[in-house]
């Protein structure tokens, strides 16, 4: 039987996260360890940019870095938003977008170092839960700082826009073509998506939250901590 994330919750917060990780991906992964954080030029568009930076209007909510997020772990050390510089920009012209009608980017993740995967790796147990972890041997597009999930807000409240779900639901209300939603969620979730998409990401099918940058498997997989990121 396959088991939901949703389900599989309680397991894998019973497992405490491993202290000690091996050095990183497969040998023929590119790859950039916390000792090689500065070898990135600065105008290299692989290096790590924080988005609050770049367009003071994007909201923060770093789910990771609290314990209110589905594997109930505090997995971040600091609540920053970073992405590659290429993948930065483009979610910039999206926030340029939103906020022409009036909303504005609420940010739950980006980039995650490659250490956090490996940790969630290691402390899921074998069986049908490993389906729902990022495989560390290959690193994911999140260690790449090339995906980013996020929301709406509203620029004039600043509260949050109504959306099928919330962030991390893993049950089929939030797939993209889940119709059995608000009109007015679909029509935020349709919206959130035209921003992202017309800039180059493509929506998770499954996580309405969730955008890849197109060519991510170009760009390395980093394990680099928020506060080494030059």
């Amino acid at each position: 039987m396959k088991l939901g994330r949703r389900e599989v919750v309680l397991g894998l917060a019973a497992v405490p996260l491993a202290t000690c990780v091996p050095m990183g991906p497969d040998k023929d992964v590119l790859f950039i360890p916390a000792k090689k954080a500065a070898t990135l030029a600065p105008g290299d568009p692989k290096r790590l940019v924080e988005l609050v930076k770049l367009d003071p209007s994007i909201k923060l909510d770093m789910r990771y870095a609290t314990t209110n997020n589905f594997t109930g772990r505090v997995l971040y050390s600091e609540a920053r938003a970073f992405l590659t510089a290429t993948a930065a920009q483009a979610v910039v012209r999206a926030s340029a977008a939103a906020k022409a009608d009036g909303f504005g980017l609420n940010i739950y993740d980006a980039y995650r170092p490659w250490r956090v995967t490996k940790q969630l790796w290691d402390a899921t147990p074998a069986g049908p839960k490993k389906n729902y972890v990022a495989n560390p041997k290959r690193g994911s597009k999140h260690n790449r700082g090339c995906a980013v999930d996020l929301t709406l807000y509203d620029l004039k409240t600043g509260v949050l826009v109504e959306m099928p779900t919330e962030f991390d639901d893993f049950s089929e209300k939030a797939h993209r073509d889940y119709a059995g939603a608000s009109p007015l969620a679909v029509a935020n979730r349709s919206r959130l998506q035209t921003y992202l998409e017309s800039q180059g990401f493509i929506g998770l099918s499954n996580e309405w939250w969730h955008f890849d940058f197109t060519g991510w498997e170009n760009y390395p997989v980093m394990d680099v901590p928020f506060n080494q990121v030059a």
